[in-house]
């Protein structure tokens, strides 16, 4: 049976990296993103659309879905809560929070009716730990992760899966400001115990399996993927 995926931010970087994973394993793969359509080949649609607006044609473009991949994401510039306005802070949570929560309360009741779904969130090192971003994105991935793990407890006698992935530093568009002359991409590496950066394409092999049904035990994990960050 060919399953049905719907990946948010799937333009670029985990997103990207995701979708096209999915498609080489037959998967009929659903993307959105505010960006442009990427380039990929096999049973990919695509609708160009900013999350923090109406999902309602969304909704009627993928009706039903048996993987959600909630990747869709924005960073905050690392600031301090007094260094942000009202709009920007809730700019990151309409993003990387409510969106996630709209999808869910959009596609779980047709999971729960088919007893049959699976949901991943992408969380960060964020979800656990000040410094991975500033004051709104810690605090959109923190309340990301304590969703995740109600989801989980809450539908899994409904046979719903539901994970979280939690990458550190990954070499994306959303980080590409890192790497410019000035930036901290060398710093980070250096700090990380594996001596570099993530890449996309690792993101997307963890969430391969999460999705595979083969992960039924690890309900409601949130699975670090940091280079062992997290470990100092």
């Amino acid at each position: 049976m060919v399953k049905t995926v719907l990946i948010t931010g799937v333009s670029s970087g985990i997103g990207l990296a995701q979708a096209r994973l999915f498609l080489e394993k037959g998967c009929k793969v659903y993307g959105v993103d505010k960006g442009a359509a990427p380039d990929l080949e096999g049973k990919f649609h695509f609708m160009q659309l900013d999350l923090t607006e109406d999902l309602s044609a969304l909704y009627d473009f993928a009706t039903e879905v048996d993987i959600l991949c909630n990747t869709a994401g924005i960073l905050d510039g690392y600031q301090p809560l007094l260094n942000l306005s009202e709009t920007d802070f809730e700019l990151v949570f309409r993003t990387d929070f409510w969106a996630a929560v709209q999808l869910i309360r959009h596609y779980l009741p047709k999971m729960i009716e088919k007893k049959a779904g699976i949901i991943i969130n992408m969380c960060s090192i964020a979800s656990f730990l000040a410094g991975g971003g500033g004051a709104a994105y810690t605090s959109a991935k923190h309340a990301l992760a304590g969703l995740t793990r109600q989801l989980a407890l809450d539908y899994a006698k409904d046979n719903i899966q539901v994970f979280g992935i939690a990458p550190g530093a990954v070499k994306t568009a959303m980080t590409a400001d890192d790497f410019k002359a000035g930036g901290s991409a060398d710093w980070v590496a250096a700090e990380t115990p594996i001596g570099r950066w993530t890449v996309p394409s690792e993101i997307a092999e963890l969430t391969l399996f999460l999705a595979s049904g083969k992960a039924q035990s690890m309900q409601g994990e949130i699975v670090k993927a940091d280079g062992g960050w997290s470990l100092k």
